[in-house]
């Protein structure tokens, strides 16, 4: 059985020249320190399921708030629990 073996092209095309002797290491690194950013890497097939940064973050909170509601539901009472035969 053969493998099929990718061929990759290292060569950059023309129009993305970059001149790596101007690149700054950590440029906005403190920029997102006192924004308070916290970067999280979705997966791809999660990514797919959102627009941008505003649908995930707003999903996720609707999340947490129905965690929050259910877990007064879920709760048990102070009392000891009821053995069942």
């Amino acid at each position: 059985m053969k493998t099929k073996e990718k061929k990759f092209n290292d060569e950059l095309r023309p129009e993305y020249d970059f001149d790596y002797s101007k690149a700054v290491r950590g440029k906005y690194y403190k920029r997102l320190l006192s924004k308070g950013a916290n970067i999280v890497m979705l997966e791809p097939d999660v990514a797919k399921s959102f627009a941008d940064s505003d649908a995930s973050n707003k999903a996720l909170r609707s999340l947490l708030d129905l965690t929050k509601t259910t877990q007064c539901l879920t709760k048990h009472s102070g009392g000891r629990a009821i053995a069942r035969r």
